[in-house]
């Protein structure tokens, strides 16, 4: 069956270099898929965000049971906040080998100004994403890892400035796969962040998502006072970043969200959360010796200084997290 993947992202640059683990897994239990409990009409979203209202030939998965796949089907570590729930046709399951899946998540990174929108060079943009990939891609090399780029834009960025909704989406080439990664990105805009909606599929998919995307764009609507003409610039936070930002992958990843699901028996985890973590050693390490160069002997007859237990060390599985926020930051 083919691949899975979810979102590749990065944390404070364009695409953070991640660590792979090849492990071998259980087939999936495809009882527990046959027993699911779809929805349609109208969803109501968990802390009163919005609803999704599903239309006819679509089919909704809970938050719980989506959960479930994401975890226990498609091996990502488990993250608060990592699902709303799923959206999909109604004549596929979530295992279907061509089809495609948008997973639902809330990113509370602030209000996102939209002002660049219509002065953005996408062309130009795109070169700098296939850039900062290739500078990635050299790391994952290093690694033992294949080779990643980006071909181009499967479907060029469009904001639309009346419902307040961004849509593109990546060609993704990586160096073991013979057919090339779709990934469709939809970012609903609100007053405190965004609602993000994520296809990943293989390119020969492209067609059936295009065919449905208008419906998926209304889909999912903020109920009021989350919607982003509610903004109040007294009380509430504006993002870090802007249209421009969300598109280069800049904002909105999840620490150990991302997967490459290889449903024959396998799968490799993008351990984004590791490569962080290394990082931060590096940097206090550094810190550490520059702190030690620095400070002078104690003169003679003093006494020793009180020895301090070092705090636990700290991941970047923030709340909603934000992984999203600069530094924080994601996309």
């Amino acid at each position: 069956m083919k691949s899975k993947f979810l979102t590749l992202a990065s944390l404070i640059i364009a695409f953070a270099s991640f660590a792979q683990d090849s492990l071998t897994v259980s087939a999936p239990d495809s009882s527990q898929v046959q027993s699911f409990e779809y929805q349609g009409g109208s969803i109501e979203l968990s802390g009163n965000l919005g609803k999704i209202q599903v239309p006819p030939g679509f089919k909704y998965l809970d938050q719980k049971q989506s959960e479930y796949v994401l975890v226990e089907l498609w091996g990502n570590p488990k993250s608060e906040g990592m699902t709303l729930g799923m959206i999909l046709p109604e004549n596929q399951d979530v295992l279907d080998s061509a089809g495609y899946v948008f997973n639902i998540e809330y990113n509370e990174i602030g209000y996102v100004k939209d002002d660049d929108a219509d002065d953005i060079d996408y062309d130009e943009l795109l070169e700098e994403i296939k850039k900062d990939i290739s500078e990635e891609s050299k790391e994952r090399v290093k690694m033992g890892l294949g080779a990643v780029s980006m071909v181009g834009w499967a479907t060029k960025p469009f904001y639309d400035d009346d419902k307040k909704v961004l849509y593109w989406a990546k060609e993704l080439k990586f160096e073991d796969n013979k057919i090339n990664t779709l990934n469709y990105n939809v970012r609903i805009l609100g007053r405190k962040g965004v609602m993000v909606l994520n296809a990943i599929a293989n390119m020969p998919e492209l067609p059936k998502v295009q065919k449905d995307i208008d419906k998926v764009l209304d889909m999912v609507k903020f109920n009021e006072g989350y919607k982003y003409e509610n903004y109040d610039s007294s009380v509430d936070k504006v993002a870090a970043w802007t249209i421009g930002g969300l598109i280069a992958g800049k904002v909105l990843a999840k620490v150990g969200f991302f997967a490459i699901i290889l449903k024959f028996g396998k799968f490799i985890i993008l351990a984004i959360a590791a490569f962080i973590g290394l990082l931060w050693k590096r940097i206090r390490g550094r810190k550490n010796k520059t702190e030690q160069s620095t400070t002078p002997a104690p003169a003679a007859g003093t006494p020793p200084p009180l020895t301090q237990e070092p705090p636990p060390e700290q991941t970047n599985n923030t709340s909603q997290e934000d992984s999203n926020n600069p530094p924080p930051g994601a996309g």
